[in-house]
This record gives C-alpha cells, sequence and structure tokens, in this order.
C-alpha cells in the first residue's frame, strides 16, 4: 500500500535487471502498464532512454547503493525535448543470498531543463559581452564580415555567412536580373567537419543571386529574422539560393537556419545566416534573440567600414587625380615619382609633389604635405597645390614664395596647415636653392661621395600666419641626385626622428644609376612599416653624354599608369618581389 501511494517511481528488478514489480506512478512516468515491464529489461521495456544498465550491475555486484540520472524518451513523453530521471538504486539480500534491486525514480527534467536553460542563458550573454572585442577590429568591410561569421561558430552555429549589397563606389557589378537579389558573400566559417564541403558553395568575394521569396530577400525586406526548419525538401529549397543545393544541404545534414538582417541607421546592409547541422539542436527563441542582437551590433561597425571605404575611395581618387597631371618632359633633366598610399587601415593624407617651369633653364620641386587625412585634407591639399602654381609663374625665390603662400593661406581661412619644401634647380650653374616650411630636409646622392643630409634653416608650417622663411644655395652639379620626401617615409612611433633620418644617408645609387631602382630601393627599405603615405621625388640633371630615355609624354613627374592602378588599390609597389614592383620606365623632363 505504501509503494502504491507514493509519488516517486519503484521498481523491482531481479539480478538479470528483469522488472518483478512496478508501482502506477511508474507506470505513469514510462507511460506503459505494469504488465507490459514484468519480466523485461529496463532496455527492452524503454528503449529510447540510456538506462546505464553497467550501473545497476555495479549495485548487485558490491552491493553499494547509487544514484543514476538517466535521460531519453518515452511513450508518456508529450514532446521533442529529452527527459531525465533520477533514481536511487540498493540491493535486496536475504538469508545472505542477492535477489534484485529495488529502485526509486523522479522525473527531474524540470530541474535540468531550467539548468540548461540557465547555462544557455549564461553563454550568450558571455558571447555577446565578448563580440566588441572580437568584431570591427578595423575599419577593413571585409575583415569586420569575416570576424562576425567567425565569432558565431561554433557557439551558435555549425556555418555562417555573411552577405552584403555591393559598395557604392569602387566596385563595378552587373545589374542583377528582375527578381533576383544580388549579394556579395564578404564572410564565410564552419565547424572543422565542415569545412572543406561548404567550399563548394562559394568563397568571400564572389556575388550570390537569391531568388525573390527566398529566405534573405525576405529577411532583407521586412527587416526581421526568418527561421527555417528544414524537414522536407521544399522547407530546404526557402533557405538555398537555386534548386541545386537542395541536395547539397541534405548531403551534409543541414536541418535548421536562421538568417537576421544586418540594418544600420534604417537602412538594410547585408544579412548574417546561420546554419545547424546533424548533432546540433534547432534554433530556439532566445537563439534568434542573441542573432539578432549580434548582427545588429556587427551593422554599426560594418556602416562605419562601408562610409569610411566610400570617404577613402573619393580622397584616394581625389589625390590620384591631382599627383597624376602631366608635364612636357626635356632630355637635360630626370624625375622619377612615387606615391605610396599607407594601406586599408589608415586615411588617406594629403601628400603631394609637383615640378614646375621657370625661366632661364631652371625648374622648381615641389614636396608638401598637408596635416591630418581623409577628403578634407585632399582637397585642402588641391588648394595648396594651385596657389602655389599661382605664385611659382613671377619667377620668386623658394623662400618669398612660402612667404607669400603663409599670408595666402592665412587670409583664406584654411584650418589645416601644411608642410611643404620648395628647391629652385638650375641646370646651367649647377646649383640649388632651397627653402623649407616645417618639412623635413632634402638628401643629396653624389656618385662619389654618397648620400648626405642637407643643412638648411626651417621656418614654420604654412598657415601659421608666422612666416620667417630663409634660403639656402647647394651644389646640386650633373649627376647628383636631389631627393625629397614625406615624413611617412622616415617617422616611426617610438623612435627619435635624428635616428629614422640618418638611416637615409646609408641611401645608393643602384648599379646601373637609375632613379627608378633607387626608389624601388627606398621603399623596400622604407615603405613596408609605413605608418602614414608616402610621397618621394629623385631628379637629377643629366650628365654630358649620357643618353636620355624615351617614353610616352605626360609621364614625368605624375604617376605611372602601375602607380595610378597601385594608389587606387592601396598597393605599395617597391617591394621585394620583382612581380610586385611596378614597371620601370625611366623619364626625363627639365620644365625650363
Amino acid at each position: 500500500m505504501l509503494l502504491g501511494d507514493t509519488m516517486a517511481g519503484v521498481a523491482l528488478l531481479d539480478t538479470r535487471l528483469r522488472y518483478l514489480y512496478v508501482n502506477p506512478a511508474l507506470e505513469r512516468l514510462n507511460g506503459i502498464p505494469a504488465a507490459a515491464h514484468l519480466g523485461r529489461t529496463i532496455s527492452e521495456v524503454l528503449p529510447g532512454i540510456d538506462a546505464k544498465e553497467s550501473l545497476l550491475r555495479e549495485v548487485l555486484e558490491g552491493g553499494q547503493p547509487r544514484e543514476v540520472t538517466t535521460s531519453g524518451q518515452t511513450p508518456a513523453s508529450s514532446g521533442p525535448e529529452t527527459r531525465y530521471w533520477h533514481g536511487v538504486y540498493h540491493r535486496l539480500e536475504r538469508d545472505g543470498r542477492v535477489w534484485g534491486l529495488l529502485g526509486i525514480v523522479l522525473e527531474v527534467s524540470a530541474d535540468v531543463h531550467q539548468q540548461e536553460r540557465l547555462e544557455q542563458a549564461r553563454r550568450h550573454l558571455t558571447l555577446l559581452d565578448t563580440a566588441s572585442t572580437s568584431i570591427g577590429t578595423t575599419l577593413d568591410l571585409d575583415t569586420t564580415c569575416r570576424e562576425l561569421a567567425e565569432f558565431v561558430v561554433p557557439d551558435l552555429a555549425d556555418a555562417a555567412s555573411v552577405e552584403i549589397f555591393p559598395p557604392e563606389v569602387g566596385h563595378s557589378v552587373r545589374p542583377a536580373p528582375t527578381g533576383v537579389v544580388r549579394l556579395r558573400r564578404a564572410g564565410m566559417a564552419a565547424v572543422p567537419r565542415l569545412r572543406e564541403a561548404v567550399k563548394r558553395f562559394g568563397r568571400p568575394g564572389q556575388y550570390v543571386d537569391y531568388q525573390e521569396g527566398g529566405a534573405i530577400p525576405r529577411c532583407l525586406a521586412t527587416g526581421r529574422p526568418v527561421l527555417i526548419n528544414m524537414y522536407s525538401d521544399e522547407q530546404i529549397s526557402v533557405s538555398a539560393p537555386n534548386p541545386e543545393r537542395v541536395a547539397d544541404y541534405r548531403a551534409l545534414g543541414f536541418h535548421s537556419s536562421c538568417v537576421v538582417p544586418l540594418t544600420a541607421r534604417g537602412r538594410p546592409l547585408g544579412s548574417l545566416t546561420l546554419v545547424r547541422a546533424d548533432g546540433s539542436p534547432e534554433f530556439t527563441d532566445d537563439d534568434v534573440v542573441v542573432a539578432r542582437e549580434l548582427a545588429g551590433r556587427a551593422a554599426i561597425d560594418l556602416d562605419h567600414a562601408r562610409r569610411y571605404a566610400r570617404e577613402r575611395g573619393i580622397a584616394l581618387e581625389l589625390q590620384r587625380s591631382l599627383l597624376s597631371e602631366p608635364h612636357e618632359p626635356h632630355p637635360h633633366v630626370e624625375v622619377a615619382t612615387r606615391y605610396l598610399a599607407s594601406g586599408p587601415g589608415a586615411m588617406v593624407g594629403g601628400d603631394w609633389f609637383d615640378v614646375l617651369p621657370l625661366s632661364d633653364a631652371r625648374h622648381l620641386k615641389v614636396m608638401g604635405d598637408v596635416m591630418g587625412h581623409g577628403v578634407e585634407a585632399a582637397v585642402a591639399m588641391s588648394h595648396y597645390r594651385s596657389m602655389l602654381r599661382v605664385l611659382a609663374v613671377d619667377d620668386l625665390s623658394p623662400h618669398v614664395i612660402l612667404e607669400q603662400l603663409d599670408r595666402m593661406v592665412e587670409r583664406s581661412g584654411f584650418d589645416r596647415a601644411a608642410t611643404c619644401l620648395l628647391a629652385v634647380v638650375d641646370r646651367f650653374r649647377g646649383t640649388c636653392d632651397v627653402a623649407s616650411a616645417g618639412h623635413l630636409p632634402p638628401v643629396l646622392i653624389g656618385p662619389a661621395t654618397g648620400a648626405r643630409l642637407a643643412e638648411i634653416p626651417v621656418g614654420p608650417p604654412l598657415g601659421t600666419g608666422l612666416g620667417g622663411y630663409e634660403v639656402t644655395t647647394l651644389p646640386c652639379p650633373p649627376g647628383s641626385v636631389l631627393f625629397l620626401y614625406t615624413d611617412g617615409l622616415v617617422e616611426r612611433r617610438g623612435e627619435d626622428i635624428d635616428v629614422s633620418l640618418g638611416r637615409l644617408t646609408g641611401l645608393t645609387l643602384p648599379a646601373g644609376g637609375g632613379l627608378e631602382d633607387l626608389l624601388d630601393e627606398v621603399l623596400d627599405r622604407f615603405g613596408r612599416h609605413a605608418e602614414d603615405d608616402i610621397a618621394v621625388l629623385a631628379s637629377r640633371i643629366r650628365q654630358p653624354g649620357r643618353p636620355a630615355p624615351t617614353g610616352p609624354p605626360g609621364t614625368e613627374a605624375g604617376l605611372r599608369p602601375a602607380e595610378d592602378d597601385l594608389l587606387r588599390r592601396g598597393s605599395r609597389p617597391g617591394t621585394s618581389s620583382a612581380a610586385s614592383r611596378a614597371p620601370r620606365s625611366a623619364r626625363s623632363a627639365d620644365p625650363g
């Protein structure tokens, strides 16, 4: 009577673990009549649970009671969730003889599921807490997309992909057909067992077309997550971009997908797709909430990266167009120039160079650097360059040009100062008149004497209104090289500028003596770890009897075609690899 009234399930098992008795409570727990238990083992009666019969045999053999937790499904189960039971088992003896076990069982599913939910909530909170340090570490769009995909695997998905709309500038993409949404896959990640298999679906950088009505187009149109359990081929086809993928998804065991929008400032940027495969549970509502929160945070970083890329593209295009303006070549003067953007992780600067004709076989060389970065710096650079060209027409001494330019800038209301170095070269006299407005000194490289830094007085930067510039005359005979540069070439964080400048005195003309070879060497040695943009200019008066190079007009002081392409891509010419170097075409010019 006592065993029949208890709320706990009670069972008597013989030495072969066959049921001898079950009380009404255990009948209800198992969903099977008592008579169906008798004479059968636990695994025979309940094949859907992990009975842990080996532990029960240990109790029979050793006599030490044990607590055992089992899990699984029984006929009494009302849903797909796993159920849990906690039981205590004692060995039964009489007259020194073992004749079976007594088991008392309680269902603890609610407690276990509550603990699982708490643990899952803790994992989700940890995931959200660490997202800010793992996603958006740079202002590069593709890097941010890759970080997002890798961050959600494996904690939230077995595979993930990030698709975004093509950038507004810098990319030419053919229009998508009617009824098709075309996105660029920018990030992919998967657990190790799926990593190679998902590559068949494409790689980052490729464009993917999604049919209207699919999960991703619906997500982008509504701005809401789309959750699909892919039990049938028809359900799988909703997530797949095309019918051919259905068989692939089925073969990989994909059973559940979740698509969340990447939206910033009310505008869709793309989507994050999460997929789970065999061995992982279906997505829950809590999973969707976490995925949406992560996508929302990542979308802010993506928006910043997209806006930065657009501004950088405009600035680079503006700077490229200004630096590539041609000048008429002259057979008696050689000039070589390079511009090196510091890479996709930094804003373009306001560096510029110029070569302007003067009277009496002279010409003016300019190297300048507007303080700051971005479109504003590039625009300010164009103003400085235009005003300097106007002043150069009057054949003034370089220090007088700087004085007048400083006053013009002050009156114009510019809020961006600039450094500038002017050098007037007289090829007949073999001299160079130099004046500096806050700029680093030029380097003179003699055929026999090697390189040395010119000792010249340095005035304040342009735009301060202080004036006080001086001119210094330097010997610049035929064959010697005048080398001008911006501070990105030498300035390094944590290093004294005198140490950095001292390295320039080790420059020598390479075998063959070409200026292009010299610039290759300079950028090889000093351009690899630059933290700012670099502009360099090398020039010399051709020695008598040295043949003038031939080449297309209009390349003397601007960028070569290969450099123009490198500037647009943010690549660095002059690396150690011969394949990565821009084509070398010696150029000559004498604006005088």
